[in-house]
């Protein structure tokens, strides 16, 4: 852990901003290439869209945003977060977008 992680959402080196032990983050992290939040319900370990709340961790509040940073104490970075072709649905939107206007 720690060297391998990487941004979830651009794929970006971050595992100097993990605080070990237990992947614990700051709130106020950002990737530094991207400036991504990255105490967010998508790089936890927890999160989960096929159960409720998309959280596996029971105890936890629901989080409506789950790109923005929230201050759930249950949070543990995911080290394999990015999923390259994992978009949002609004970044897809916009690209759907941007091509329908290009031709």
């Amino acid at each position: 852990m720690g060297e391998q992680a990487q941004c979830w959402k651009c794929g970006a080196p971050v595992g100097d901003l993990l605080l070990m032990p237990g992947r614990r983050v700051p709130r106020e992290a950002e990737c530094p290439q991207c400036r991504a939040q990255l105490h967010v319900c998508r790089a936890c370990v927890f999160h989960d869209t096929r159960v409720a709340k998309q959280c596996r961790e029971p105890i936890a509040e629901e989080v409506k945003d789950k790109t923005r940073a929230n201050f759930c104490d249950y949070f543990q970075y995911r080290e394999d977060a990015y999923q390259p072709g994992d978009t949002d649905a609004a970044e897809a939107a916009r690209r759907a977008l941007e091509d329908l206007f290009r031709g």
